[in-house]
Formats: structure tokens, C-alpha cells, sequence
């Protein structure tokens, strides 16, 4: 079981920048993906980022060039830095943990985080 708590969301302005952490408890996710999810009000849960055991990382388009993924595996802790952030990345987001590979659905997803909200103003 590995439990796993997002923090760093909060109200910006477009062109601003925040860095979520997912801070993972119970087990050591090193083994693990950790995949960055999002969901806007009214609309579906959507894959944002991953990056995998290797080191690998890839991004959903629409966040391509603006986010960055990394992990600290000796802090149990993945990162999500978001820059020149637009209005259209509001949204909930949700940091979750996979076994790898290219499944990067939600139902892939073995265990989630309750989510940290982001508000971009324009």
C-alpha cells in the first residue's frame, strides 16, 4: 500500500509558476511511475506527466515545454513544476503511482492522491 499527499496548489496568475509535491508514505515508491493528473471542473480526469523508475519522463501536449516532472526517490517525493501557467491549466491535480509502461490512463493507475487544487486567473 503506498499513500500519497499533494501539496503546493494554490491562486496564481497567468505566467506565474508553482512546483506541486507528492510526498509517498508506506512503501518506497522507487519501483513505481508517478504520473501527474488533472481534472477541470465538468471535464475528465487527464493524463499531465510521468516519470518512470528510469528517470524517463513524458508529457501530455498541452503542458509540453511548460512543466517539468522529477522525483527524489531518497525523499519519497515526486515534483511538478509548472511555468508560464494559463488559465486553461486550472484544475485539480492529482499525483498517482503505476508499475510502469505505457498505460497512462487513469484506470492504469495503482494508487492515487487526494488532489491540490490550481487556480490560474487571467
Amino acid at each position: 500500500q503506498v499513500q500519497l499527499a499533494e501539496s503546493g496548489g494554490g491562486l496564481v496568475q497567468a505566467g506565474d509558476s508553482l512546483r506541486l509535491s507528492c510526498a509517498a508514505s508506506g512503501r518506497t515508491f522507487n519501483g513505481y511511475a508517478m504520473n501527474w493528473f488533472r481534472q477541470a471542473p465538468g471535464k475528465d480526469r487527464e493524463f499531465v506527466a510521468v516519470i518512470w523508475s528510469s528517470g524517463r519522463t513524458y508529457y501530455a501536449d498541452s503542458v509540453e515545454g511548460r512543466f517539468s516532472v522529477s522525483r527524489d526517490n531518497a525523499k519519497n517525493t515526486g515534483y511538478l513544476q509548472m511555468n508560464s501557467l494559463k488559465p486553461e491549466d486550472t484544475a485539480v491535480y492529482y499525483c498517482a503511482v503505476s508499475m510502469g509502461g505505457w498505460d497512462l490512463r487513469p484506470s492504469g493507475m495503482l494508487y492515487w492522491g487526494k488532489g491540490t487544487p490550481v487556480t490560474v486567473s487571467s
